[in-house]
């Protein structure tokens, strides 16, 4: 009977041992050695690296407090927006502070488009409290502010924001967005004063 519990454990060892070894570090290996040769920029991060160090990342929502630049939607993430504490509020819809956060957003949003409805977006946060985009009806809300602010017409930040609307590949598969942190940098590369 030792005979036949020795003979049927061996084989379940080996094939433990083995595919934990081929799906537990082989796989993952391989995995990352594609990612690394084929796209190179998407595995590490999208990182953004300006005057040799890292600025931001395109695929994770950062804060923008300045009038100047163009906000992101509101982050439950931690203190907002830090990537340790990746969450949404899990606040239901009769939350009192909940309810609090966004007519604080509102009241704060208001004086930038005055009469013109605010987008659900500037106001709500998302799922991981880092999403990066934002609606297209969002970013031309806060146009005539940063216009306002930065003294450029709001005809040449319109053409910004339009031109930085990204579609989705199949209208299936997603809204129209326009990435935040992308959108800044454009727009302190159009305030930027030509060199001579």
């Amino acid at each position: 009977m030792s005979n036949d519990i020795t003979a049927s454990l061996r084989p379940a060892l080996v094939m433990t041992g083995l595919f934990a070894a081929l799906l537990g570090i082989g796989y993952p290996l391989a995995m990352t050695g594609i990612a690394q040769a084929l796209f190179p920029h998407q595995a590490n991060g999208s990182l953004v690296v300006e005057n040799g160090r890292p600025i931001g990342s395109e695929l994770i929502g950062q804060g923008f407090a300045s009038p100047r630049y163009f906000h992101p939607r509101p982050s439950a993430a931690g203190k907002g927006y830090d990537g340790t504490a990746s969450s949404g509020s899990n606040f239901g819809p009769t939350s009192q502070p909940l309810v609090d956060r966004i007519k604080g957003d509102i009241a704060n949003l208001k004086p930038a488009a005055a009469g013109r409805p605010i987008p659900a977006d500037l106001v709500t946060a998302s799922a991981s409290g880092l999403d990066p985009d934002i609606s297209p009806a969002a970013a031309l809300y806060q146009v005539a502010q940063i216009a306002r602010v930065r003294g450029i017409p709001e005809a040449r930040l319109t053409q910004l924001v339009n031109a930085s609307v990204e579609t989705p590949m199949l209208p299936f598969l997603g809204d129209p967005h326009v990435n935040v942190f992308s959108l800044n940098r454009q727009l302190d590369a159009l305030a930027a004063p030509i060199e001579h």
